[in-house]
């Protein structure tokens, strides 16, 4: 009877060393809320970013590219599952970084201007630094490495009126569609966590 017993408390201590073993491979538990985290306030710029542009003044297409140095996004939805978790979390934190220094850049110059939009701007640059504080937690406790952002090219301080509109315009489409990507991304990397 006694051997029954070792033999059981034996088993059971190999289960628990196994089970710690699984555990700390897959420290996934603790990354699910921060990428609801991460895709809600991806989302949240998205809908910031989308009531800008219902602005009237944005109401032609812009024909020319100002912004030289905004991340583009190469990738179809088809390409979402073949996504790898560390280096599609440096690059959206580069890209993130990148519009960061854009809005920045065009916050700077509205503010010249006495734009109206100044309050929102502002606001979106709070709500990127936000993000990229999430984001650089996450990478972090994945151990992901940093891409080094150069600084952008930026365009020459618009004259005009007109020029300022045109470039809020460009620059607020381009990151509409990287936040719509990211939050795809981000639920496509939740996804493939282990649960």
């Amino acid at each position: 009877m006694k051997l029954l017993g070792d033999s059981s408390s034996l088993l059971l201590s190999l289960l628990l060393a196994q089970l710690h073993l699984l555990t700390s491979a897959f420290p996934s538990r603790r990354f699910h809320p921060d990428f609801d985290k991460l895709t809600n306030q991806t989302r949240h710029l998205l809908k910031l970013t989308q009531d800008l542009l219902k602005d009237p003044v944005f109401g032609t297409e812009v024909d020319h590219h100002r912004f030289k140095s905004l991340p583009a996004i190469n990738s179809k939805v088809g390409d979402l599952n073949n996504l790898e978790f560390k280096p599609t979390l440096s690059q959206l934190h580069a890209d993130l970084k990148s519009f960061e220094h854009h809005f920045e850049w065009l916050n700077r110059i509205t503010r010249r201007q006495q734009h109206s939009s100044v309050p929102k701007l502002t606001d979106m640059i709070s709500h990127i630094k936000s993000l990229i504080n999430s984001l650089q937690r996450q990478m972090t406790r994945a151990e992901a490495p940093r891409i080094t952002v150069p600084s952008p090219s930026l365009p020459p301080t618009p004259a005009y009126h007109w020029e300022v509109v045109q470039s809020s315009q460009e620059l607020l489409q381009q990151f509409r569609l990287f936040c719509d990507w990211a939050s795809r991304v981000f639920l496509t990397l939740k996804s493939k966590l282990p649960a």
